[in-house]
Order: structure tokens, then C-alpha cells, then sequence
């Protein structure tokens, strides 16, 4: 569904001495295969709203190339348009309109008759619980509703690719778990391929088959969830020992499955690569030294750790960088045209 090679995006940032050119893709690689659920994960400013621009064909490459459905993202723009669905970050209703004419003009800019249009909106309301709200304005309804509006928009032309940029920002936590249904269906009930930006840590676990990590424009990892998780971080194993003498043999048994040991006061830990296969072996060897143990915990690892072992960074701590900057330039200088 999407095959890129070598994407790059520079754009020009700063004035007179001050300019100069950034790097906001640099050289990205991508495959994603029909049917799949891919999170696209990165912090503020890494590449992925430029990176999803370039394939829904909204700024052209600066160099390397994309397909999309088949068709290439520079030569065939038009087909690209045509064959996705796109749901961007900031929602593309128009406040003082009615909902419902909203989905139907945009159903009719692909092509679509007004009745088969109204008929399809109709239909993906009740999906979307917006029943009662087809005359309501979008500044008249809740962010969960608008988000869900957005997403009703970028179906109705029934599309086999949908792009979902940043889909539950501002939602409260339940808003975002009943997006997170919709979400899912789009691949089970709709057969949909479907490519989500998101900074929520939780949102990419619990929705994507596949994770693809960016970071200053590169990719740094692509797998599933879990095999980031046991190849990259390790499950955080916390032993805390009964005797506090018994600190140092603990702490010498742990590291002889785990990499780096902690201890603190009586609590030793050491983070172990596919610790359920791990830790029993670790237990026996600590009841045959008469070694006893108040508790021991097994933390899986996060998306956070994984991130923070490939960069060195947090994903929740990051902050923007240049990429916005950059973008803040382009819209400036009217260079997307």
C-alpha cells in the first residue's frame, strides 16, 4: 500500500546571514502492507507530519520517492488524492456549517452523487454515534463528536488507505477510548489499511500491528510492539530481599540474567530480555542460597523505554525541534502550493 525509498524534506529556516537549510526527513524508509495498522511514533518535530504530507502528496519531496495504492505520490498526485482517506491534526470542517453537508460536499468532491453522498454520511453517522447531529455545526459539538466528524469526512468516498494524523489530541480519556473503537474497526469491519501519527504512547500499543519509530527525520526502529519491547528494552525485574545483607547476592544472581543492576536499600533490580522464561530459573537459584524475598515484581517495558534506549531521550520529555520551525517557515514563505 505504501512503498517509499530515500524520502527527504529540507526547508529553508531563518533570515539573511541567519538562514539556513534543515533537514526534516532525511532519507526515510517505508513499507506498509494492505490491511496493516501502523503507529507512526516520534516526538514533536522528528518528521512525522512532513513525512505524512509527502505521502498524502500536500509537499512535494525534496528527494526520493513514494507510491501509494500503486500510484507515485510527484507524477500520479491526483490518483493518490483520489484513492486515500485523510484526516489531518487540525480537522477540516467548517465551523458554521451543518455536519451533514459537510460530509456530502466532501463526498461529492470524489465524485460522488449528492444522493449516494448523504446516503454513505448517513450511514457512517450511526457508525459514529453522531446520530440526531446531521443539521448540528461543528462549533456547536463536542471534540469527541468533531474528531469523529472528521473521520466520517475522510470515509465517505470509501477509501482502502486512510491517513490518520494525531486522531484523539485534546480528547478526554473517554472520547479517546471511543475513538479508539472506530479506529479499530476501520480495519476489521472496512478491510482498511490504516497509517496513525500520535505522540500517546498508549494509543500507538493498543491499536498498531506494527510501530515505526522516527526520530531527527530517520526511522530508529520498526517492529511490533512487543518486540520492541523484549529486543530493545527488557522487562524491569525488582527483587526486594527480606535481609538487607543478602543485597549483594541478590544483586550478583539478577545480573547474571540482566544487564545493568540497581539497588536501593533492599530493592535490586536489572532489567531482563523475555523475563517470564527468565525469573523462574532466577527464583530457584535464589531459594537454593536461602536467599528470601518480600516481593518480586516484573514490569513489562513501555514505548517510553524503547525510545529512550534507541535515542537517549524521552518521547514524553522531547520537545519540539526544528521540524516546526521549519514547517512555521513554509507556511510563511507560501511555499506548499
Amino acid at each position: 500500500m505504501i512503498h517509499a525509498r530515500g524520502l527527504v524534506q529540507t526547508f529553508r529556516t531563518g533570515r539573511g546571514k541567519q538562514k539556513r537549510e534543515v533537514r526534516a526527513v532525511d532519507g526515510v524508509d517505508l513499507d506498509i502492507a494492505e490491511g496493516e495498522v501502523v503507529g507512526f511514533l516520534g516526538p514533536n518535530g522528528a518528521g512525522k507530519t512532513t513525512t505524512l504530507r509527502m505521502l498524502t502528496t500536500l509537499l512535494r519531496p525534496t528527494a526520493g520517492t513514494a507510491t501509494v495504492n500503486g500510484y507515485d505520490v510527484v507524477d500520479d498526485a491526483v490518483m493518490v488524492r483520489r484513492s486515500i482517506g485523510y484526516v489531518s491534526q487540525a480537522g477540516g470542517t467548517f465551523s458554521q456549517a451543518q455536519a451533514g453537508d459537510e460530509v456530502v460536499d466532501h463526498g461529492m468532491l470524489y465524485g460522488l452523487s449528492r444522493a449516494e453522498a448523504t446516503r454513505r454520511g448517513k450511514v457512517l453517522f450511526e457508525k459514529f454515534q453522531l446520530d440526531g447531529l446531521w443539521e448540528r455545526m461543528p462549533k456547536n459539538m463536542s471534540g469527541g463528536q468533531k474528531r469523529r466528524l472528521d473521520i466520517a469526512m475522510g470515509l465517505v468516498h470509501d477509501p482502502t488507505l486512510v491517513f490518520l494524523d494525531e486522531p484523539t489530541t485534546g480528547l478526554d480519556p473517554q472520547a479517546r477510548a471511543n475513538l479508539w473503537e472506530h479506529i479499530r474497526a476501520l480495519r476489521t469491519e472496512r478491510g482498511a489499511t490504516v497509517f496513525l501519527t500520535t505522540h500517546y504512547l498508549d494509543e500507538a500499543d493498543e491499536l498498531s500491528d506494527r510501530i515505526i519509530i522516527i526520530d531527527n527525520g530517520k526511522i530508529v526502529a520498526a517492529d511490533t510492539s512487543d518486540n520492541l519491547k523484549a529486543h530493545v528494552s527488557g522487562d524491569l525485574v525488582d527483587l526486594e530481599v527480606t535481609e538487607l545483607a543478602h543485597v549483594g547476592v541478590a544483586a550478583e544472581k539478577l545480573a547474571s540474567i540482566a544487564g545493568h543492576i540497581e539497588t536501593e536499600g533492599r530493592h535490586v533490580r536489572g532489567r531482563v530480555r523475555r523475563a517470564g522464561r527468565e525469573v523462574p530459573g532466577l527464583l530457584r537459584d535464589l531459594t537454593s542460597t536461602a536467599i528470601e524475598l518480600d516481593s518480586i515484581e516484573v514490569i513489562r517495558p513501555t514505548l517510553d523505554d524503547v525510545f529512550l534506549t534507541m535515542t537517549g531521550r524521552s518521547l514524553r520529555d522531547a520537545q519540539a525541534t526544528t521540524e516546526d520551525a521549519a514547517e512555521t517557515e513554509l507556511d510563511n514563505e507560501g511555499a506548499l502550493r
